[in-house]
């Protein structure tokens, strides 16, 4: 039973850690096949057809970034990107359906087979058909593209995690570069460049491994080990970023007005404005994928409930409740000023049960204030008063007792609006008499701990102004 488990247990490593691998397994000799679609293939052959393909040029799109592959040991002369940038570009330029490429990488050999045509049919054709029409002349192009690979930046992200345990491990890594292509559409003329769009794309690469090491039995070992790696092609990725430039510089030609599609100017409005949504969303994600938003509200109102837990003079020290309602006013992304007021219970049930009132000032610090997901500190002076106080007893100034309180939390934002937030949070006093007993030498104090949701708003109404609203009456104009 013993080894049953082992293998059971080796099997089940194998089968999380590698499954991929072992149901893909290149077993067995493939034919050639058609290449690979990118992610970006698809959305570019979906764009409309042209109202009139345009004569294009590309003399050269080329690897800019003079880097070779690393190796371990010794030097290679093996590039770490491709040399065939201007073939990918012209494939994508001919599978838009928006452009007509033009022969220009070689041209020299395309005009030497062009003077041969010329003197063949000089020496032999014409002398059998004196009408036969010269060689047409060379097209062209209204526009020239120029650009290239400009980066290739290895292990922006590197990482990994593994565990063994009593012989049996595994363990996982990854490692992400990435590759960046500029494209530029040129007039032929006056030289004017009309457009650059700048694209990136991330290489993936994977691997993973599992390992079996036990003594089964005396003087017996078992060992095992399977893993795979996963890399994703470099060429790919270039064809990928390639096409999704390409695909960015017809529609950026539709907004101005170079060109326009057949199906009219409500479906290219429609094209362009989809574009453009997306290039916002692009502009507000930073490197790592991390998204950047910007906080367009300056105030904010939160209700929050949760625990109050005295450290005091009782050996009883019980969880009480609380309720707090804040309002902040964002001073800048980064900083802020809270005003909270909060109802809360020290329970040192069953010597001593109590409510009070308090109300704290606070400075509130956000860590990372345009994320998502953003932790924050926050501090400063407060009071707090007994709430449960007799009626007939009117408050006075020696009622109140004044304290010190900082606390550190983390929000969400669901929604530019609303957030969700936790927190935690010390309360310093300076007297002894929170719980109406004084003992020893220290102070009283109390954590509070919440949840709670908050509401942003701006006082002002501001006229929310339609986004890119000026690209589409250019749109319109042209």
């Amino acid at each position: 039973m013993g080894t049953y488990k082992k293998w059971l247990a080796l099997l089940s490593v194998v089968l999380c850690a590698s499954c991929g691998a072992y149901f893909n397994q290149p077993l067995l000799q493939k034919a050639s096949r058609i290449g690979e679609y990118s992610s970006s293939t698809k959305p570019l052959l979906e764009l409309p057809e042209a109202q009139r393909p345009v004569e294009i040029a590309v003399y050269n799109f080329s690897d800019q970034t003079g880097q070779y592959k690393p190796v371990e040991n010794g030097s290679t002369f093996s590039t770490s990107v491709t040399q065939g940038g201007t073939t990918i570009l012209l494939k994508a330029l001919e599978d838009s359906g928006w452009f007509v490429p033009l022969e220009r990488e070689n041209l020299g050999n395309l005009s030497t087979e062009r003077q041969i045509i010329r003197s063949t049919k000089e020496e032999y054709v014409k002398g059998l058909n004196p009408n036969e029409p010269p060689l047409p002349p060379l097209l062209y192009a209204g526009l020239m593209l120029e650009g290239g690979i400009i980066s290739y930046d290895t292990n922006i992200i590197t990482g990994g995690i593994g565990a063994r345990y009593f012989g049996i491990g595994g363990s996982a890594k990854y490692r992400q570069d990435r590759i960046t292509v500029y494209l530029r559409a040129v007039s032929t003329s006056n030289g004017e460049i009309l457009k650059t769009v700048y694209v990136s794309k991330t290489i993936l690469s994977q691997a993973l491994d599992a390992s079996f090491f036990r003594f089964v039995k005396f003087q017996r070992l078992l060992e095992a080990e399977t893993g795979i790696t996963q890399n994703e092609p470099v060429q790919l990725a270039v064809k990928d970023a390639i096409e999704k430039a390409v695909r960015d510089l017809i529609i950026e030609g539709i907004k101005e007005g170079y060109w326009s599609s057949v199906n009219g100017y409500d479906a290219d409005v429609a094209l362009v404005a989809s574009y453009l949504d997306e290039k916002d969303e692009s502009a507000d994600i930073r490197l790592y994928d991390r998204e950047f938003a910007k906080r367009d509200y300056k105030n904010s109102i939160s209700f929050s409930v949760g625990g109050t837990l005295p450290l005091d003079d009782y050996s009883s020290q019980n969880l009480g409740i609380l309720g707090r309602l804040t309002y902040n006013h964002s001073f800048t992304d980064t900083f802020g000023l809270d005003i909270s007021g909060s109802l809360f219970e020290v329970n040192n049930d069953p010597q001593y049960s109590n409510f009070f009132g308090s109300v704290d000032t606070n400075l509130h610090i956000n860590i990372l204030p345009n994320d998502n997901l953003s932790p924050f500190i926050y501090g400063g002076p407060g009071f707090l008063v007994d709430a449960v106080a007799p009626k007939q007893d009117s408050l006075r100034l020696q009622d109140f007792e004044f304290k010190l309180q900082y606390g550190i939390g983390l929000k969400y934002f669901v929604s530019p609006r609303i957030d969700l937030m936790a927190y935690a949070e010390h309360n310093l006093l300076f007297t002894d008499e929170l719980d109406k007993v004084v003992n020893g030498r220290q102070d009283d104090m109390y954590f509070n701990f919440g949840v709670g949701l908050s509401y942003h708003f701006n006082f002002r109404k501001k006229a929310i102004r339609e986004q890119n609203q000026d690209a589409i009456e250019s749109l319109e104009t042209n």
